[in-house]
Order: C-alpha cells, then structure tokens, then sequence
C-alpha cells in the first residue's frame, strides 16, 4: 500500500525518483537479494558511430537512476491502483461481496491501464540486461553534416571587362602627335615630308614599296630543320658557282637566321673565290673534326664568311686529294651543317652522275637549275629535268627554279621568252640574271657592289626559293 501521509513523498513517487534514504542506488533488493534489471535504451543510428571512449560516470549513474526510477514509477502505480479501486469499493458497500467487489474492480482498472499503455506508439528499442551496479556507457550523436557545393569559375568568368598585357600595344598607348614618323623613300616624298616639317607623309615610292615586299619575301619564316638546296647544271661555263654566290648573298642579306653555302664539287671548285674573305680551311677539315664540333664557334673557325653574313665551305684546292671526296664526305659534312644553318646551298660539280651527286639529291628540299641562253645550253638543262623526273626526283623538278644566266655582253642570239616559256611549263619559277661586267671578271663578288639588275635578280631569285621551300608544288 502507498503511504499517503506524506504528500511530497507520493508526489515524488510518482514522477519516478527515488528517495535517497529509502533505494540503493547500487541495487534493488528484492525477497533480500541483488536482482537485475532490463533497462531500455535507445537504439543508436547507423551512423553514430562516434562513441565518447571517456565515460562520464556521473552521466552513466544519472541515466541509470532515470531507467530505475522509470521500473519502479510502473509498480507504484499498480500500487495506487489497486490503493484506489480498494477505497472506492470501501466506500460504497460493507456486504460480504466486499472482497469480490475489490477483486473485480482491481482488474478491470488493470486491463484499462494495460491496454491504454499498449495504445501507445513505441519507438524501436533495443532490451540491454545490465547489472544495476555498473555503470553504462554513453552514445554520443555524430555531428550534423552539411552538404556545401564549392563551385570554381575561370578566370575570365570573374571579370567580363578584364584586360590582359597583349591589349598594351604602341598603336594604343603612344599618342600619333608625339611619335616621330619614318620619313618616306622617294625623292618627292622625302622632299614634301622635309618641306612641311614631317607634318605630311604620303608614304614611300612604289619602288621602295616593292623593294620592301621583296625583302619580307626573302625573310619569311622556314619553319623545322635546316633546308637544303642543290644548284645543278649539266654543262660547265654556264655560270653554276656564280649563281650559288649571288643566291646565297641574297638569303644572308635579307634573313635573320644562318646561310651556308658548300662546294661540293670533287674537282677543284671556286666558290670560296667569289667571296672576298677567306678562312684556309676546307670541307675536307670539317669531316675531320665532324666529332669535335659541339658550338658553332668550333665552326666558325672552318668557315668564311663575307659582308652579307653568307658562310662558306671551300673544297679541297689540291687536285691530287679532291677526288678522294665522296657522298660519305658530304653526308658527314651536311650533318653538321644541319644543326648550326637554316638554309644549306650546295654548288654541285658538272654533271648529275658524279659521285657527291645521289647524297646532294637525296637530303634537296627543292632545286635550282642553271642553263645559259643558247640552244645547247637550253637543251641541256632541259635533259635535266627529264633525268630527275624518270629517278624520282618528280615533285622536286615541279617545284625547282630554272635560272636563264647570261654570260656574254649584247643580246643573246636565241629568243629568251621561248625559252623562258619552255621552262615554266615544267617547273615552279623562271628567273633571268643579266649580265653583269664586274662578275664576269671573275674577282670576288661584292653584292652591294654589282650593278641594281643583277642584285635585283638575285633577289628575285631568293624570293623564289624560299616560296619554294615553304609551299611545295603539289604532285
């Protein structure tokens, strides 16, 4: 029976705390034994698995007090319930049926109870049997994980108006009323431009105009390794080696990068001889020393080079070992001249048979033919062709330039437009270089020195074979 005498008791009873004085907290004693007690804990979730490893004891012992007080609250109030169904059946009759009466009224409110407490949801527990006396271990909830999307943007999604360093050119910046401008080539232009104090420039002269679109021809960029260029030529006196010299004059006057030209000829050559400075040395000392080479200073010290910046290979001047130069020579010697030279002019013997020949044509990225203004001449240089065409030098001979040289003064005795139309049927270009006293003398070769024709056609004739090597004629 509860002891309703003492109100704070009963209140306290009844909302599942122990009194201190009257439970052990470290056990309940049942019939005077320890007994245990199925606490009821929640189920953790999948994802608690952090576990607070240092327990708290005070917390372990609270939650433990709360399980008890929970246990012992259910049988107090069975208690009470059957306090009250036995006062009110009290109340109400003294008869015999008095015990019956109070047995049929403590079940009945017991089934109510029963059935009131099985009404209600219960959430998914796990049954746990643990002394009372031991302490539990606490499950701590894993943080809350928040989902955050971090999103880059490029560079130029963050500013739309962003400017970068290639904007600052001297067109924008520089104001036209302080820049001094480039007076104009031309007698009248420059005279107009001087006369108004630089305030009107009308431009160059269309000579000068033409002249500095044939230098950006000349200039034009090559691009991958060094390009080789044979000059060939079936007949001797028709000015072979003269040619080399003005082509190779040409490329170094306009062009930034190395020209080298290289006799090849296994008879005495004369190419070293058309310019004004040499070096002693010839091919033969480069194959040498091929192995020894690693800058172009050990290079430059075989080589000789004239005002245009042309670099030269003589060959070897004793007739009793030029002979002894082969295609394995030149192989060697090309080689080395492929790592320091962007454009390589080879100034090959007479003939298209001898033995350097197969190693000049098998490295030649396109061709220059010389033939001279007669009929045989013409022939010759046309036989050629046909003789490169039928060995499989096909796309070569379509893409070669055929230079018409005139070697004597006064007009040659042939029609030079047939045959310069002749040519042009079978190959990419067709240049004419006049004749010109100071090359025919013999004497070494100053290119700012011969007469405006002549290095005229020679420019011409670099500007052509550059086209040559940057478009290949289409087989």
């Amino acid at each position: 029976m509860a002891d309703r005498s003492d109100p704070e008791r009963a209140e306290t009873e009844e909302h599942g705390i122990l009194d201190e004085e009257r439970v052990d907290t470290s056990g309940i004693f049942l019939g005077g034994s320890t007994a245990q007690v199925d606490v009821t804990l929640p189920v953790p979730a999948d994802d608690d698995d952090a576990i607070d490893e240092d327990f708290d004891e005070t917390a372990g012992q609270g939650r433990i007090a709360a399980a008890l007080g929970t246990a012992v609250h259910t049988d107090t109030a069975e208690a009470e319930i059957i306090d009250d169904v036995e006062e009110t059946a009290a109340e109400q009759t003294d008869t015999d049926t008095h015990d019956a009466g109070i047995e049929d009224a403590v079940e009945d409110a017991l089934e109510d109870a029963v059935a009131a407490h099985e009404s209600e949801p219960a959430a998914p527990t796990n049954r746990i049997a643990v002394p009372v006396a031991q302490p539990v271990r606490a499950v701590e909830q894993s943080p809350v994980a928040f989902d955050v999307t971090l999103a880059s943007k490029r560079l130029g999604e963050l500013e739309v108006s962003r400017e970068g360093a290639d904007v600052l050119t001297a067109d924008r910046l520089l104001d036209p009323h302080h820049v001094a401008k480039v007076e104009p080539e031309g007698f009248w232009q420059s005279v107009l431009y001087r006369a108004s104090g630089s305030l009107i420039n009308v431009g160059d002269s269309k000579k000068a105009r033409e002249r500095k679109e044939l230098t950006r021809r000349i200039a034009a960029p090559l691009p991958g390794g060094a390009r080789f260029v044979p000059v060939l030529s079936r007949k001797g006196g028709v000015g072979k080696t003269t040619v080399t010299t003005l082509l190779g004059m040409a490329l170094a006057d306009a062009r930034d990068d190395r020209v080298v030209a290289v006799d090849a000829n296994p008879d005495r050559g004369t190419l070293a001889e058309r310019i004004a400075r040499t070096s002693g040395k010839t091919i033969r000392d480069l194959v040498r020393i091929k192995d020894e080479v690693v800058g172009y200073n050990d290079l430059s010290t075989i080589v000789a080079r004239d005002e245009t910046r042309l670099d030269v290979l003589a060959s070897d001047a004793d007739p009793r070992v030029s002979e002894a130069f082969g295609d394995d020579d030149y192989r060697a010697a090309a080689e080395v001249a492929a790592h320091y030279y962007s454009v390589v002019l080879t100034d090959t013997g007479t003939g298209i048979v001898h033995s350097v020949m197969s190693a000049t044509l098998e490295r030649a990225d396109s061709l220059v033919v010389v033939a001279g203004l007669s009929i045989d001449e013409a022939r010759l240089a046309s036989e050629t062709l046909t003789w490169l065409e039928t060995n499989g030098y096909g796309d070569r001979v379509r893409n070669a330039v055929v230079v018409l040289n005139t070697t004597r003064p006064g007009s040659p005795l042939v029609r030079a437009d047939e045959v310069e139309a002749h040519f042009r049927t079978r190959v990419r270009s067709v240049i004419r270089m006049p004749y010109d006293s100071h090359i025919a003398s013999g004497a070494a070769i100053g290119f700012h020195e011969i007469h405006p024709a002549t290095r005229e056609a020679a420019r011409q004739l670099a500007a052509a074979v550059v086209e040559s090597l940057r478009v290949p004629a289409t087989v």
